[in-house]
């Protein structure tokens, strides 16, 4: 059973503490992945909250170009988005895939035989992938394991595992293999990084049924949870979708459909069979 650290405060110290709390001493050269936010959207992480983490670690924040059309899709608009967000302000930052990217090995896939991610994953000895909780049109709900797989492959990398490993097939590929093929890519990350050299941290706030990569995202119906951080993707991913469902705001209906009607929590089902985390967990209020 894994521990999943919970505090209900957002805030520069509370991310502090509770990425202390996890008691990992991330070394080398950090990456730190988020989403740097579709132009129009406003739910992203906002640096100010993210700051002191990141520049307590030296992180570098990393990001991937997209796969669907969009103001992300290349490099140069990708650029203006993350300075216009605020994050060059804050920390270097990097385009993985920018000049380019590497296959690393899906040595278990039923989908995927290579994962294709940006080449400067290279550089990285260790990564915080730092996450923002929230529904997504087509995976049900994004966390860590999205923002593990799709976010650090390259823009070719997201057409091959929302294809199921055939790009021609990026939206229309079988459903629950797309959501397999996500947990797949997930696992060539962690053995190319070393599961030890990586830490998640959630953060449930401003949870919109749509993910950060919409442009017009709907409002919040529901109120902020809170942080959740686990050295396993998989149970810190179980207790965000867990905690929507046990909060009392009855807005909560809207994501829980969401999350439903995707068969969001099939993800987590495969990373679980896969073996890189474990649904059952303690939950550890701090």
């Amino acid at each position: 059973m894994s521990v999943v650290y919970f505090t209900e405060e957002i805030t520069p110290e509370s991310l502090m503490r509770i990425y202390k709390t996890l008691g990992v001493d991330l070394k080398g050269k950090v990456a730190v992945k988020i989403s740097s936010g579709e132009p129009g959207g406003h739910n992203f992480l906002k640096p100010e909250l993210i700051a002191p983490l990141v520049k307590s670690l030296d992180g570098t924040i990393v990001e991937c170009n997209t796969a669907y059309e969009g103001k992300r899709s290349n490099s140069k608009d990708h650029w203006k988005a993350i300075h216009d967000h605020g994050y060059g302000k804050i920390a270097p930052c990097d385009i993985m895939d920018e000049f380019g990217e590497f296959a690393i090995p899906v040595n278990t896939g039923t989908h995927l035989k290579q994962n294709f991610v940006g080449e400067h994953l290279k550089n990285y000895s260790s990564m915080l992938v730092l996450s923002h909780f929230k529904g997504h049109l087509m995976g049900g709900f994004g966390g860590a394991l999205k923002n593990m797989s799709i976010g650090v492959a390259s823009a070719h990398g997201k057409a091959n595992i929302h294809g199921a490993g055939d790009v021609s097939a990026i939206w229309t590929a079988d459903h629950d293999s797309f959501l397999e093929s996500m947990a797949e890519a997930d696992m060539s990350v962690m053995e190319h990084m070393g599961r030890e050299n990586i830490v998640y941290i959630n953060v449930a706030n401003r949870l919109s049924v749509d993910c950060d990569c919409d442009s017009n995202p709907h409002e919040p119906e529901m109120a902020d949870i809170g942080i959740f951080a686990s050295v396993d993707p998989v149970a810190v991913d179980q207790a965000s979708v867990d905690a929507v469902y046990a909060s009392p705001d009855k807005g909560k209906a809207a994501l829980i459909e969401r999350m439903e009607s995707r068969h969001g929590i099939h993800t987590v089902e495969t990373a679980e069979k896969l073996g890189l985390g474990s649904r059952k967990y303690e939950l550890k209020k701090i």
